[in-house]
């Protein structure tokens, strides 16, 4: 029986480590698609969103059951209310891989993304789909260390969602309202992503410890020293 309960556990992290890897993989594919107005694979990432739904339900599903059955307490609790947390980030960050490739799909035949931007939405969709394989990685290999690293790696998802807001408010700003909005929306959908692979990645830290990322982090920072004068050293 134990063993079967363990195999169960591990099952509920199997299907999160598929999700990530779908939802990955669905940004990538979503990005090619806005950036070359590709119908066809816009159409692709629509329907297979459907598979990380399905998949949610089903993690839930045996995460419930868990539960009923075997009232598991501590470490084990902990798994199973942190991986349907995680399920959650998860099928959130699929649904705004979806909302990339329906923009691509209610522009096409035209490109939503004017030509100076492309490179950076190009980056911002390879930035997103490295932060989720790292955030899979995290959920297989239980990394603290790795999994804190994420909020520094997001960092430069933030700084590309600047740099479009400040192409938007340039005076040379020579594309419309239309697409102004489209870009408005793209950058969001990016950064939204990228904070979803980093909420996943801080769960796994509290999984692990037992404390919450932002506390661990503020525990291992050095403390700063003061020195006569009132300087800090």
């Amino acid at each position: 029986m134990r063993d079967a309960y363990h195999e169960e556990l591990d099952s509920i992290g199997d299907g999160l480590v598929e999700m990530a890897r779908l939802v990955g993989s669905a940004i990538g594919r979503a990005t090619t698609a806005i950036l070359d107005s590709d119908l066809k694979l816009a159409e692709s990432v629509i329907e297979a969103d459907k598979r990380v739904d399905e998949l949610q339900h089903e993690l839930e599903a045996r995460a419930i059951a868990l539960l009923a059955r075997q009232q598991p307490v501590a470490t084990d609790l902990r798994i199973v209310v942190t991986s349907l947390r995680m399920s959650a980030d998860l099928e959130r960050s699929g649904d705004l891989a979806q909302h990339v490739a329906k923009l691509a799909r209610l522009r096409f035949p035209e490109r939503a993304v004017p030509h100076d931007l492309h490179a950076t939405i190009l980056e911002m969709g390879q930035l997103a789909q490295r932060l989720m394989a790292k955030a899979a990685e995290v959920i297989v290999t239980k990394d603290v260390d790795l999994a804190l690293q994420l909020e520094q790696d997001d960092d430069a998802m933030d700084l590309l969602h600047r740099t479009l807001f400040q192409h938007l408010i340039d005076e040379r700003w020579k594309h419309g309202i239309e697409t102004a909005v489209d870009v408005t929306l793209l950058g969001r959908y990016y950064e939204r992503f990228a904070d979803h692979a980093v909420s996943v990645a801080k769960r796994v830290v509290f999984l692990v410890t037992g404390e919450h990322a932002d506390e661990l982090q503020q525990e291992t920072q050095p403390e700063i020293q003061t020195v006569p004068g009132g300087e800090e050293g």
